[in-house]
């Protein structure tokens, strides 16, 4: 005997039938995908939510209809539209998953119809991540599969804000899992690092400073290929954006010695998650630098970081001296323009030197720090000398006001004198 909820489900797909049969004009919705809703709409929870929701997933929008994920037969009433030997899927299970939308997805021919620059090789990286290979090799069905980071029935775009996988929405996807202690307490990984990352400068620049650049979870990891930086490479995985820094770093000494010892190159001294602004308090060997964790001051090359540190303080107080007389200057109606034109040069010598500084060569630092010191020198020169010239303005006019008020006073009492000699009539 059926059960009433199957007989209720075969009685509105019977119900739907003419609407499938005979769409109205005009219509852009799929016959099928008008099927499929209009039995499904009429529940809640996993039966209808779905079909509530997936007006607004990409999917929907493009056209595609639910037989075009699920298989099954629209043009068939009641439930035997979804019998298995008409094709139809319900939810494929876990591991399952990257094959189902590797259908269309690994398909160039097919997907270049709608989206040429959307990349097809994403089911071949997920079989090669950290994810993939779990759950195919140890069939572990906790990991993420795609659905895992777009929900199925309401994907959206990467560029839409709402979308799970929008650059300010990444880290939350990932925390979802990564950050619940409860859901990673049968894997040997960390749990605080959306605390972290929610701390860094990269958040910072990408949630207060709106700089979509700025990296999140996957650009550091990877998304359809996630995989933890290993040991060896993460000075490549950070000299993405940080080339400059990362090209001086793989000449270094350092490079050598970090990965003899087993360390990561730049996380070691900036941390990875929790990565803060790097400022010039990092360097040297006083409160808060982290040279000071290896080296000592009387020890070997333990001089180095604090001669780096007194050229680049150097440099900064000298463009920072020189940049406040020219605008002092400026301020009482000096022309200085090609003065603090040229003092840019000292800028982006402090910014080359800062660069430098990952050499942990102190020659390097100091050829840069020069430089933009003679900048430095000069601008600070100009800008007293053109202090010098509005004193002398000023002393100039003075000088000749006085002289104007002492010849107008000798003129007035030249003109009395002559007024007091006429005979009165």
């Amino acid at each position: 005997m059926p059960s009433r909820r199957y007989q209720l489900l075969r009685a509105l797909c019977l119900l739907a039938v003419p609407a499938f049969l005979f769409p109205k004009a005009g219509s852009t919705q799929e016959p099928q995908q008008a099927s499929c809703v209009a039995c499904h709409r009429a529940f809640d929870g996993p039966l209808g939510d779905p079909a509530k929701r997936f007006a607004e997933d990409i999917h929907g929008a493009k056209g595609f209809g639910c037989v075009a994920c699920h298989g099954g037969d629209a043009r068939a009433p009641g439930l035997e539209a979804m019998a298995p030997e008409r094709g139809f899927v319900g939810k494929p299970d876990h591991q399952q998953v990257s094959q189902f939308c590797g259908r269309c997805h690994s398909d160039a021919e097919f997907m270049k119809r709608y989206n040429p620059a959307l990349r097809v090789d994403q089911v071949a990286e997920y079989a090669i991540s950290v994810h993939g290979r779990r759950s195919v090799e140890l069939g572990d069905t906790s990991v993420a599969t795609c659905i895992s980071c777009h929900p199925a029935h309401s994907i959206k775009p990467p560029s839409d804000p709402l979308s799970s996988v929008h650059p300010l929405n990444v880290s939350k996807t990932c925390g979802a899992c990564h950050a619940n202690a409860e859901y990673m307490q049968s894997y040997p990984i960390a749990t605080d690092q959306l605390d972290k990352y929610e701390q860094s400068i990269h958040w910072q620049k990408l949630s207060v400073d709106g700089d979509l650049s700025a990296p999140t979870c996957n650009d550091c990891h990877g998304n359809h290929g996630a995989a933890p930086p290993g040991i060896s490479w993460v000075g490549n995985v950070c000299g993405q954006c940080h080339s400059v820094m990362a090209d001086y770093f793989a000449q270094s000494r350092h490079a050598r010695i970090f990965t003899m010892l087993g360390v990561p190159g730049c996380a070691t001294c900036h941390n990875n998650h929790e990565i803060v602004d790097a400022g010039d308090e990092l360097l040297g060997l006083g409160e808060g630098a982290v040279c000071g964790r290896c080296h000592q001051p009387d020890v070997g090359s333990g001089g180095k970081p604090a001669a780096m540190r007194a050229l680049i303080d150097s440099l900064k107080t000298q463009s920072d001296t020189a940049a406040a007389i020219l605008l002092e200057a400026e301020h009482a109606g000096m022309e200085v323009s090609q003065a603090q034109f040229e003092l840019v040069g000292a800028r982006n010598a402090l910014v080359q030197a800062r660069a430098a500084i990952h050499s942990f060569d102190v020659d390097s630092v100091t050829r840069y720090a020069e430089d933009g010191l003679t900048v430095a020198s000069e601008a600070f020169s100009l800008g007293e000398e053109a202090l010098n010239e509005l004193t002398f303005r000023r002393t100039g006019l003075a000088i000749s006001v006085t002289i104007i008020l002492a010849l107008i006073v000798g003129i007035v009492l030249k003109i009395r004198e002559l007024e007091r000699r006429q005979p009165s009539t």
